[in-house]
């Protein structure tokens, strides 16, 4: 049953995160088309939290003429690009709302599917995800290899992503501060970690539109590192694996040394095959430097968590009340 009107949550104050990379294009319409949707959520307050991660065009210059004219609207500019999710960290560490709500800039996610999402927030969901049930513009090529990391992230990490769902997703202030306590988010996906922290959710559908103008940040080549990010972060499978693969590699060595040793005592031809010999040498061998190879991936997360550096600088605050940016 649906709670009464008398058990719904109350919002004091709405937060928008939206990371903002070379958006000059877009970042006007983007702001009115979110003004006119959430000026629709009576007695409720809003404050947008820009994040530029170090664009290269005047899109900065566009926010500080946004929040000139818009008290609502803070900014926080990287000194240089940091990537998506740490913008979206960034955001989620200044927001100050009862919710708040991670969306991109490029208008593929509309605006006024966060009405929507407010309303199950209301009703008691912690966590409310954008589902993609449909997609302008994408090939089924890219559809296909996104289901299939999708499946592999899910088992491998043992966390549950459904399939369809991206950053876009309004979170409950319980959830963020439980992510912004997590000691292990540098190089972590954002949605796995609002999927680790298990609380109840909820999928609101919409159709996700074609870019409305600029060009895509996520080529193939991000979408992989996005999935290999995904997976070491929150698994140690990978690491498992190894040992399979050797003891696997052991007992076949042991098989052909019994091979070996059968055929040349009952009978009397030695075993030729060097070219097979060569081939199982290198395969041996390639899979060594991989396996490695995926050691050094842990090792090198493992080297930059305990140099404890910053996971952004920040080069200039905008719109932010001075108590908290003496914090």
């Amino acid at each position: 049953m649906p709670p009464s009107p008398d058990d719904m949550r109350s919002l004091s104050l709405l937060s928008v995160v939206i990371p903002c990379y070379n958006e000059e294009m877009v970042i006007r319409e983007m702001h009115d088309r979110l003004l006119a949707a959430l000026d629709k959520v009576p007695e409720t307050d809003l404050e947008i939290l820009y994040i530029d991660d170090g664009s290269r065009d005047s899109t900065l210059d566009i926010l500080r003429e946004l929040q000139r004219n818009d008290q609502r609207v803070r900014i926080i500019s990287f000194a240089r690009n940091f990537g998506q999710q740490t913008a979206l960290t960034a955001g989620i560490a200044s927001a100050s709302g009862d919710a708040v709500v991670l969306i991109d800039a490029d208008l593929q996610d509309p605006p006024e599917v966060i009405l929507e999402m407010l309303e199950r927030w209301r009703q008691g969901t912690n966590i409310v995800y954008g589902l993609r049930s449909e997609r302008e513009g994408e090939s089924w090529l890219k559809l296909w290899t996104s289901k299939l990391f999708n499946r592999a992230v899910n088992r491998a990490t043992n966390l549950h992503v459904p399939f369809g769902v991206g950053e876009f997703c309004l979170i409950d202030r319980r959830v963020v501060d439980i992510l912004l306590k997590m000691p292990d988010y540098q190089g972590s996906v954002m949605r796995m970690r609002v999927a680790w922290t298990g609380f109840n959710y909820e999928m609101v559908p919409y159709k996700r539109l074609a870019r409305f103008a600029g060009n895509t940040k996520y080529p193939f080549r991000k979408l992989v590192s996005m999935a290999a990010d995904s997976i070491l972060s929150f698994s140690l499978i990978p690491l498992r694996m190894i040992t399979r693969v050797g003891c696997l590699s052991f007992g076949l060595a042991v098989l052909g040394a019994i091979s070996t040793l059968i055929v040349r005592l009952f009978t009397s031809a030695w075993v030729s095959g060097w070219a097979i010999l060569s081939i199982l040498v290198l395969a041996l061998g390639s899979m060594q430097l991989i396996l490695i190879g995926l050691v050094g991936e842990y090792l090198g997360r493992i080297y930059i968590e305990v140099k404890q550096r910053p996971l952004y600088v920040i080069k200039e605050r905008l719109g932010f009340v001075p108590e908290r940016d003496a914090e």
